[in-house]
């Protein structure tokens, strides 16, 4: 099975504790690229997701982004009274030095710190948060594996029309060979007397190997039969694709270079067409 490295994927958290949501999504790159996005109080948990992205994925520009939320616990609302008996004598000194302003509770009550809520066992939540990140993951491949799956159909469809192509052209050489050779005779035929019949056959001959595409059809046939292959392995193939994009681009190209038809010509463009299709495709898949 081939995976793209276009995907998203998303998953929510409800607990005692408090909320959180998981959000993955990708693009292709050329290597594995992670980005994360954690609360401060969670920052210890990055190489513990880059390690598990790095087992999982092999290529892709990957954005994790945690969104997280403590509840409040009214109910158990602890008071620090050292900070507290601080903050009193110190509004004590400023009332003594300046003559003005009164102590308000409310206002000792909303001073950051004073008024905490019960903690949090931190490491209780984070166990929490990486089994569902897993589970997000799970969900994230599965959307790459879909959509690896409408590339692999795609790709085989462009593969069918290759072959169709080239065995047009295989049966369609004779016929331009024949036509090709009666066109050289035709012109010669004015000069014939002057011309060694063994040398008109010579040249002949040396056109007709020139003008040959067998070699070119036979490797078109085989690259399609490799990338068959590959797609059916799976796994982390992109850049083998790409490579063979590489190779069916080379054999479009002599084609288009030995044809004297414009039946042959209008076939080597449609194959560079579907070869540059398949190639743009391609940049997607792992």
């Amino acid at each position: 099975m081939i995976h793209s490295m276009t995907a998203y994927g998303r998953g929510e958290l409800q607990a005692d504790w408090g909320t959180a949501s998981w959000e993955i999504r990708s693009v292709n790159q050329r290597y594995l690229e992670t980005y994360l996005r954690l609360p401060e109080q969670l920052r210890s948990l990055e190489p513990v997701l880059r390690e598990r992205l790095r087992k999982r994925l092999a290529r892709g520009k990957v954005e994790v982004n945690l969104r997280f939320e403590l509840a409040q616990k009214t109910d158990t609302l602890q008071m620090n009274e050292a900070l507290v008996e601080q903050l009193i004598d110190k509004a004590h000194q400023l009332h003594t030095m300046a003559g003005i302003g009164q102590i308000q509770l409310v206002d000792l009550m909303k001073w950051p710190g004073v008024l905490e809520g019960g903690s949090q066992d931190m490491g209780e939540v984070s166990k929490q948060l990486l089994v569902k990140f897993d589970a997000v993951v799970d969900d994230f491949l599965a959307a790459r594996g879909s959509e690896g799956d409408a590339l692999e159909a795609m790709i085989q469809q462009r593969l069918t029309a290759i072959t169709e192509q080239a065995a047009y052209v295989r049966e369609r050489m004779p016929e331009v060979m024949a036509w090709q050779r009666q066109r050289l005779t035709d012109k010669l035929a004015e000069v014939k007397e002057t011309l060694d019949p063994a040398r008109i056959e010579q040249e002949m001959i040396l056109l007709a190997q020139k003008l040959d595409v067998a070699e070119e059809l036979d490797r078109l046939d085989a690259h399609v039969a490799e990338t068959k292959k590959v797609l059916k392995k799976g796994g982390a193939c992109g850049r083998r694709l790409d490579f063979m994009m590489q190779e069916f681009n080379r054999e479009a190209n002599t084609l288009a270079s030995k044809s004297i038809s414009a039946d042959i010509t209008t076939a080597a463009v449609e194959l560079k067409v579907l070869i540059e299709q398949m190639r743009e495709q391609i940049q997607n898949i792992e």
